[in-house]
């Protein structure tokens, strides 16, 4: 679901007065993504991302520009925010705050292969250390984790009541198992939060890009590696991989290893990442958002891990 708020072309040819990025071509709505609208902006010079806001203030989105554009000068394949001639990277369109973003090379992979899944943990990792040296530059940005542990018990109590007693139980069960984990002790730092499967664009097995980092936050560093692996390395019926997961963690941790406390909290750190995704799935099923384009997803899909992963599988 990821066209909600429409902008025309004459609209759009009226806010990109102040870029210097050519004349717009064509301008075509995406389907793909979930929170935000998305939008392929083409021109006569590029092509670009357009994102209008639907949830975030505009106070809240110089973290995610300024993040970006920090992984993006350190090597990691992200997408560049576009500043107009004033320097600016946010503005508004349609009442909603709007950024303008490079669009990278590649597309998604619907089947990853055992190679693919490597170069994701690998430049999940680089990507893990380049966000160190961002955090110590930005000190000023206090990064709001948007689907933390106070949202999940939010989004519970929502969805608690439309749930059939045995999804409940399970629900009341993980929330509890989440209230007694101690992250303390996990090393943190930048997390994008999200990486599934169409957040990254391949170019052959290489990675041409991560893109959508609008739920990246300050949180565990192997929670974030813990939700990629429950999407790249599962199987249809949710059970690991295990030639995927090998290649993922192996590769990560050849630039980045897990400690002992890590190591300690890896399961529960996956039984964690499938609550955060089966709670949004079922959230946006019960109260759906509409839009002119829709792309729901399947909330039963992370139940299903959900149990395997708290029975250790």
């Amino acid at each position: 679901m990821s066209v909600f708020t429409s902008v025309s072309v004459q609209q759009l040819q009226v806010w990109l007065q102040d870029y210097n990025i050519g004349t717009l071509v064509e301008l075509k709505g995406i389907s793909s993504g979930i929170t935000n609208t998305n939008y392929f902006v083409i021109t006569d010079q590029n092509k670009y991302v357009l994102t209008l806001f639907e949830q975030n203030s505009i106070e809240e989105l110089p973290y995610f520009i300024d993040l970006m554009s920090h992984l993006a000068m350190q090597g990691v394949p992200c997408p560049r925010p576009i500043a107009d001639r004033a320097g600016n990277s946010l503005h508004m369109l349609n009442g909603k705050p709007t950024a303008l973003v490079s669009c990278l090379s590649g597309q998604d992979v619907e089947t990853p292969s055992v190679e693919q899944c490597g170069e994701v943990g690998r430049v999940l990792a680089r990507m893990h250390i380049a966000g160190l040296s961002f955090e110590q530059k930005f000190p000023e940005h206090k990064s709001n984790n948007q689907r933390g542990a106070d949202w999940r018990h939010k989004t519970a109590a929502l969805v608690m009541p439309h749930l059939p007693i045995d999804d409940q139980e399970l629900l009341q069960e993980t929330l509890k198992f989440q209230a007694a984990l101690n992250i303390a002790q996990l090393p943190m730092g930048v997390t994008h939060a999200d990486l599934f499967r169409d957040n990254v664009l391949f170019d052959g097995d290489k990675i041409g890009g991560l893109i959508d980092f609008y739920y990246a936050c300050h949180d565990v560093l192997a929670y974030d590696l813990a939700i990629a692996v429950n999407d790249w390395c599962v199987q249809a019926d949710g059970h690991l991989d295990i030639l995927r997961l090998e290649s993922m963690l192996s590769a990560y941790e050849a630039i980045r290893p897990l400690n002992e406390a890590e190591c300690a909290a890896w399961q529960s750190l996956l039984r964690i990442a499938a609550l955060r995704f089966w709670l949004s799935r079922l959230y946006d099923q019960i109260f759906p958002h509409t839009g002119e384009l829709t792309h729901a997803k399947d909330p039963e899909h992370f139940k299903k891990i959900i149990k395997l992963r708290a029975n250790g599988q």
